[in-house]
Order: C-alpha cells, then structure tokens, then sequence
C-alpha cells in the first residue's frame, strides 16, 4: 500500500515539470508582459467612465487593426515567398491610395469602383516589380533585392508627389460616415464606418484563404513559400509564382491604405507611420504566418489605443500620449524579436550542423 501510495506521489510530482517545460520561454515572457501591462492598466481603466470610454477606445482600434492586418498580410506573403521584408510596401499602398483618390475625387468615379480599379493596377504594378526588377537578380545575395525596395520607395514617393503635389488631400469615405451614423453600445459610438471596414476584411481574408488553400495557384504558391528547389523540381514555375504574391501584396497593401486614407490626410508619407505598426503586427504574429498578422494587428491596434489613451493617468507616464504610439510599436518589435523571434504564430527555423 506503501508502495502505491509513493507512486501515485511521483507521478504527481512529475505532472508539473513536464507542463511547465512545454511552454516555450519566450511566449511566457511575453504574456507575463501582457499580463503586468493589464493589471498596469486596470485602475484608470475602472475609474475613467467605464465602460463607456473603454468600449469606445477599443471600437477605435478596429479600424486600425484592419489596415494594419492588411498592410501586414502584405508584408507576409513576399516575406513567405522570398524570405526578404518588402520595403517599398509602404510607398506601393500610397501610390493606390493616389489612385483611388484620382479615379474617386478626381474623376468622380464611385469610390468603391475607384479601389478597386486601383487595386487592380497596382496588382499589376506588382507583379511587374517582380518580374523586371527582382526575378533577373535570382536568390543568390539579399543585398541588391532589399537596396532596390528602398529604391523603389523613394522613387514612387517622388512620383507622387510630383503628379500630385505635396498639399493634403480628403479622401472620400467608402461608408457613410456622417456624425449619426454609428451604433451605440454601451455608452460607446460603434460607427458604422468601422463596421463596414471590419465587413470588408472579413470578406477579403475568406477569399485570400480560400484562394491560397482551394486553388492550384494558391497550391503552387504555398508549395514555392515552403522550399523553392522541392517546388521546383516538382516542375512549378517559380518566378510566375511568386509574381502571384508581389501582385496580391500590392492590391492589398492599397486596399488597407485607401480604407484608411479617409481618416487621415493623403499625402505622400501618409503610410510611413501605418507600415511601422504593420510590420509590428507581423512581427508580433510571425512574419510567415497569415492568420497570426491578422491577430497580431489588432493587438497592436489594441495596445496602442488603450496605452496611449489610460497610461499617461500612471504616475511618471504622462508623456505618454498619441504622439508616443510609434515608441509603443517599436517596443512590441524590440520585445517580441528578443523574446520570441520567430513571433507567436511563425514557424521556427532549426538549423543543424
């Protein structure tokens, strides 16, 4: 009986370890951050009109989080399919936002009409990219591909504001965005501005997964984004393949931008702040993972919303105003590249010698 009960001792003793060594360490680190920045929080949180002014900062952040989950879809897909960070993607979105903005405003075109005429130029403008300025240089060194992305990002900056000039522009919403037209909840305006931002990125995620999983195309690119000489030697041709993810990262990438140009003024380095916390969500999300850039964007979306808008009610946080929210998306990066580099959804590389 002694004998059982010993056992049954050990074997208890042993459950502990054994869970505790399947979480990965940097994951904990991350969350036991999360964790300290939410109890952080709680007190003004409670005590500023909750949960009215919390409902309303957290409805706030999802229309961000929607631009910044496409933005950062985009930064994914060439990242899955090169292993390179497209720096131009920045400047890419802001040309089709021009675009749009030309068709809408400029030649009154109805504004959805004006996107998506867009979105199919730059898809095109995309995959030209690809095929004359990165394809010839092959896989052999990074260097030149990442020197011409920056390159390109000046390049299209001044072609922009050459056409366009330098003044602001107001760009058209695609939604009524009228001062009556939201929902109240809880104390909170939902507008249906946000709603149908949400709507649309729904829409578009079902139909990037649908063509990235159901669809020989999306087959050959996920097969290319997995191991190019596997891919090649099955007999895909790889550089049509990955033309296919330059020309989606741009439609997207100008999709995001136009459905937030009308929040902001368009101007040509409208994106550069944007693109910061994209790439923060992919990050964050991992930079080879789809559905954890769409996660990681609205918690950064989040994050920036409530830590910009309770924080600064902390003692020796007063500076910490909406200015700050870039400091806030350089520290997710610096934390999560410390932490846990390949990001909570990517996928970890081994490499054995």
């Amino acid at each position: 009986m002694t004998h059982d009960v010993n056992k049954v001792t050990i074997e208890r003793r042993g459950v502990l370890p054994t869970w505790l060594r399947g979480i990965d360490p940097g994951t904990a680190a991350l969350g036991g951050l999360l964790l300290l920045t939410v109890a952080a929080l709680l007190p003004p949180i409670l005590t500023n009109d909750f949960p009215g002014l919390f409902l309303q900062r957290v409805f706030d952040s999802l229309s961000n989080g929607v631009a910044y989950a496409l933005t950062a879809i985009a930064v994914v897909l060439i990242f899955k399919a090169t292993g390179l960070i497209n720096f131009t993607q920045a400047n890419l979105s802001m040309f089709g936002a021009y675009l749009s903005w030309q068709f809408a405003a400029g030649w009154g075109l109805p504004v959805w009409v004006g996107i998506g005429l867009a979105c199919v130029m730059m898809a095109g403008v995309g995959a030209g990219i690809e095929r004359t300025l990165i394809r010839p240089l092959g896989a052999t060194d990074d260097l030149p591909v990442v020197l011409i992305t920056f390159g390109l990002a000046a390049v299209l900056e001044s072609v922009a504001g050459g056409i366009w000039g330098l003044e602001f522009h107001r760009f058209p919403s695609p939604f009524p965005a009228g001062p009556g037209d939201f929902i109240a909840v809880g104390g909170a305006r939902l507008r249906i501005e946000t709603l149908g931002t949400l709507a649309v990125a729904v829409v578009l995620l079902f139909g990037l997964h649908g063509l990235l999983n159901r669809t020989q195309l999306g087959l050959r690119f996920r097969a290319v984004s997995s191991n190019k000489e596997s891919a090649r030697l099955s007999g895909i041709r790889i550089g049509p393949t990955l033309q296919l993810g330059w020309a989606l990262a741009a439609a997207l990438g100008t999709l995001g931008a136009a459905l937030v140009a009308n929040r902001t003024n368009l101007e040509p380095g409208f994106m550069a702040k944007l693109v910061i916390f994209a790439f923060a969500a992919a990050t964050l999300g991992g930079l080879d993972s789809i559905n954890g850039a769409v996660i990681g964007a609205f918690v950064i979306a989040a994050v920036q919303s409530l830590l910009t808008g309770y924080a600064q009610e902390l003692p020796g946080l007063g500076w910490l105003k909406s200015n700050f929210a870039l400091v806030v998306a350089f520290a997710v990066i610096l934390v999560v590249l410390i932490f846990r580099p390949s990001g909570l959804f990517g996928t970890r590389h081994v490499q054995r010698v």
